[in-house]
């Protein structure tokens, strides 16, 4: 591999190192200096939690050659403070509670102050715009903007330093504006990250993922592989000594592919060598005899006779159907003046959290299998894994490091049972980390569904019943599908009292991607369709929207399709809050005229025509008066 010598100014010290010319100043950084606060993200300059300063100006540093830094002078956010006491800014960050899982937080530090430098009076758009090449996926970026605007008011001597302080607190934390005991770490750049932590000795991973679909796996060579030097072991599932299956609800899912694979970027092999470079060599050397079988992608055709099968114990590809009854929906729809039926779509949906799935195995002194990811599930990941490996449960060890973002995207123990296996086999600390692309094709997304909708309704807008059918794509493997058809199938028809109801969600296998846990997992796609369809109904009965969840909306005392009474309900206040706080001009609106412009941001038409999908046909778009 060939080297370089680079010498440089970093954060005030001369450096001098060679350098491999395959590296970004980013691996310079991370790698050699041990300087973790620069973050990777994406790799290719949109996030900006790489972004360093080089002879003053603002940089992202997985796009810049290390050999273009040779004689410059290098500033990274942990030399913004130095020794000292944390910037006014990085106090504002502290102060307003900006930081939250924190991986964004350095880099939007730096070009946070790279905006003060340049323009210490910029205002709130100028403010936005230079920090408009930085991404954060949790604060919804009003706290970072104000704690720009705070850092350059006491910069000035506008405001005292005194705001940047801890706000005084009562006899009770309730209530009060607290600060993260975490802030100073992560808008300082020392909180690690699994990706950024090191052993002695480490190795480093690099997996071999399918480029098929579905198919059998009819042979694997790793001789290749194995005798490529700085190698230490390839693992495949035949290295398994236990029972090989994860997942939430049900253990489908094998820690690399066992017999074949059932969707495209799943794990097949691994390598840890010496470096990552080796390893990524090392996968192009490993022969995999493929025999490609038919797949199937929609998840109403997979539910159809005599399509593909993707798991032989669910010969219907059917994971999980969640079936709720209450009352006699055909007594409820016969009792109506006007049946409303409608199909909806949703999409499949990345996390995108900034910090990409990594994680760190090694076995302790006590032969311990210790595993450290950004785990959220530790518990039930140390469980399987024990079975997995064949270890009793108190030699296995999980331990949770900071997540930089999750959304339920990181409940799932999708690298982590590699992981062990290789620290056992070669008796070193390995870690893996993945890349933004091997993070999209791997990884759980939100579940897709169709949802068939049928309401039964009266002239003066009571709801005498719904049926409710919901076909969720739940991709090659289990992982929280039953959850998320429970979650969707108990919220289903909202905070509405509807006498007679049959609701049925069905999870399916297909050879997608898996899907899996997501914020609000089966919630979203079924209040989606829900709340399309109220303001649907609305329209065509020429009520009010808000009128007509009042109609209709549980009250103290009320019993849910699940036979659950509410002692207390307060749907009555937030459609009050709503409707006042939003401006909301009375009437249905087809009864309405134009948006007016002083309401940015309240529709006149229903929301089922933003973002997801709503599809008009003459079998799913019915109307029936009688």
């Amino acid at each position: 591999m060939s080297e370089l010598d680079l010498e440089l100014e970093v954060n005030g010290r001369k450096v001098r190192r060679r350098a491999g010319v395959h590296q970004r100043l980013l691996d310079f950084l991370r790698d050699d200096l041990n300087l973790t606060g620069t973050k990777e993200g994406c790799g290719a300059g949109e996030c900006g939690t790489c972004s360093v300063f080089v002879d003053g100006k603002l940089v992202k540093s997985c796009l810049m050659p290390a050999a273009k830094a040779q004689g410059t002078k290098i500033e990274t956010v942990e030399g913004l403070a130095g020794t000292g006491d944390l910037t006014p800014l990085q106090k504002a960050f502290y102060k307003t509670g900006a930081s939250q899982c924190g991986y964004c937080i350095p880099g939007m530090v730096m070009a946070a102050t790279s905006a003060l430098r340049e323009n210490p009076d910029a205002g709130i758009e100028e403010i936005k715009e230079r920090l408009g090449g930085n991404i954060c996926r949790c604060t919804g970026y009003s706290k970072i903007f104000e704690a720009v605007e705070i850092a350059r008011d006491v910069i000035a001597g506008t405001r005292p330093a005194a705001v940047l302080e801890a706000d005084a607190v009562d006899a009770s934390y309730i209530g009060n504006n607290v600060r993260r005991l975490d802030a100073p770490s992560k808008v300082s750049g020392r909180l690690r990250y699994a990706g950024d932590m090191v052993m002695p000795g480490m190795l480093h991973m690099q997996v071999l993922r399918s480029p098929h679909p579905h198919a059998l796996i009819k042979a694997i060579d790793t001789s290749a592989a194995e005798a490529l030097p700085g190698v230490a072991c390839v693992i495949t599932a035949a290295d398994v000594p236990g029972e090989d299956g994860f997942g939430v609800f049900v253990h489908d899912q094998p820690i690399m592919a066992r017999g074949k694979v059932r969707y495209v970027g799943e794990a097949v092999a691994a390598v840890a060598a010496d470096d990552v470079v080796t390893a990524t060599r090392a996968l192009s050397l490993i022969r995999v005899d493929y025999e490609e079988l038919p797949a199937v992608f929609d998840a109403e055709e997979a539910m159809q006779a005599g399509a593909p099968v993707v798991h032989d114990y669910a010969q219907d590809n059917l994971v999980k159907h969640i079936p709720i009854r209450k009352g006699d929906v055909e007594t409820g729809f016969a009792e109506a003046d006007l049946i409303v039926e409608q199909t909806y779509s949703t999409q499949q949906v990345e996390h995108a959290y900034l910090e990409p799935e990594a994680g760190l195995a090694y076995v302790d002194h006590d032969d311990v299998v210790t595993v450290v990811s950004p785990s959220q599930n530790i518990t039930h990941h140390r469980h399987m894994l024990a079975k997995i490996i064949d270890r009793p449960i108190n030699k296995v060890r999980f331990i949770m490091s900071p997540v930089g973002g999750g959304f339920g995207g990181k409940e799932d123990m999708i690298y982590q049972g590699m992981l062990a296996l290789a620290a056992m086999k070669t008796g070193q600390p390995v870690r893996l980390v993945f890349t933004r692309e091997e993070s999209i094709i791997s990884t759980a997304k939100r579940h897709p569904a169709r949802i068939t909708y049928k309401m039964g309704l009266t002239r003066d807008g009571r709801i005498t019943a719904v049926s409710f059918r919901m076909i969720s794509d739940g991709g090659a493997y289990g992982l929280s599908t039953e959850g998320v058809m429970r979650k969707a199938a108990i919220l289903s028809c909202g905070p509405y009292d509807i006498p007679n109801v049959q609701i049925d969600t069905y999870g399916i296998y297909t050879n997608n991607t898996p899907s899996g846990a997501f914020r609000t997992f089966g919630a979203m796609q079924a209040q989606f369709a829900t709340e399309s369809h109220m303001d649907i109904c609305a329209e065509k009965l020429g009520l009010d929207p808000f009128a007509f969840r009042r109609i209709n909306m549980m009250r103290d005392g009320a019993v849910t399709h699940t036979r659950q009474t509410l002692d207390s309900v307060s749907m009555g206040e937030v459609l009050d809050a709503a409707e006042r706080s939003s401006g909301w001009e009375a009437g249905a609106p087809a009864m309405r005229g134009p948006q007016r412009a002083d309401l940015a941001g309240v529709g006149t038409r229903p929301p089922c025509t933003l973002g997801a999908r709503v599809r008009k046909d003459s079998a799913a778009n019915r109307q029936e008066v009688a």
